[in-house]
């Protein structure tokens, strides 16, 4: 009586624990297919802004051979002051206006072969300002130095956003909810639902001229235009059920 008794409450043992470790087998599978349901999405967000910021560089150059190098140099001085005059008369203030060393670059000409050796000296004023449509339409006027024999060799204006960094910050939380209208749209197709967001990255971001579709794998910044559309992209992996 007491050996069947064994019998059956050693059978009731390894019955519960059968069921226990079922129970835990299959709790162990629920969540390691739980953790297999994750939907990964990328999502967008844009928004149009005005450059605040303008550098303007001026490049111009007096060409010169090695006999009469020094005579380039007081040409190029006569240059950067009668510069510095049209910038003062526009009213660029002088903590605006940065001037650089004089380079100098030699000139190779297959032509010129057994003649002296030409070269190049050249200077660069820069002006950064806040004032974007002033030196842009300031720019433009800048071929009035020709009368006083000033040539500019380049005449570049690139503009900048300031603020980019901030602008990222809150186009990136569009972005993750751009994401996960996408999941939600993608899980509903399959008659699931979007959960909780499991992880979250940022992508570039591109700084494009308007209605520009030239987007780089790298990200890019157009300092062509004023007016300019900053686009930034996030990875964003959501729990499905």
């Amino acid at each position: 009586m007491e050996n069947n008794s064994f019998r059956i409450y050693s059978s009731a043992i390894i019955g519960v624990s059968l069921i226990v470790a079922a129970g835990i087998a299959a709790y162990a599978f629920y969540a390691v297919r739980s953790l297999d349901n994750v939907l990964t999405v990328t999502g967008s967000a844009s928004q149009e802004v005005t450059s605040d910021t303008v550098t303007w560089t001026i490049d111009f150059e007096r060409k010169v051979n090695e006999n009469n190098m020094q005579s380039g140099y007081p040409l190029l001085a006569n240059d950067l002051s009668a510069i510095q005059a049209f910038l003062k008369e526009s009213n660029i203030p002088d903590d605006a206006v940065t001037v650089s060393q004089v380079f100098v670059e030699q000139i190779y000409d297959n032509s010129n072969s057994g003649g002296p050796a030409q070269y190049n000296l050249r200077q660069e004023v820069t002006v950064n300002s806040k004032d974007v449509h002033g030196v842009n339409t300031l720019a433009k006027s800048i071929t009035a130095l020709a009368s006083k024999g000033v040539f500019v060799s380049q005449n570049q204006l690139a503009f900048y956003v300031s603020n980019l960094p901030d602008l990222r910050v809150s186009l990136l939380a569009d972005a993750i909810k751009d994401a996960k209208a996408r999941a939600s749209e993608i899980a509903q197709a399959g008659g699931q639902s979007v959960g909780v967001l499991r992880s979250a990255s940022s992508g570039v971001v591109q700084v494009l001229p308007p209605n520009s579709t030239d987007v780089s794998d790298y990200g890019s910044y157009d300092t062509s235009s004023i007016e300019k559309e900053v686009m930034v992209t996030a990875h964003a992996s959501f729990a499905v059920r």
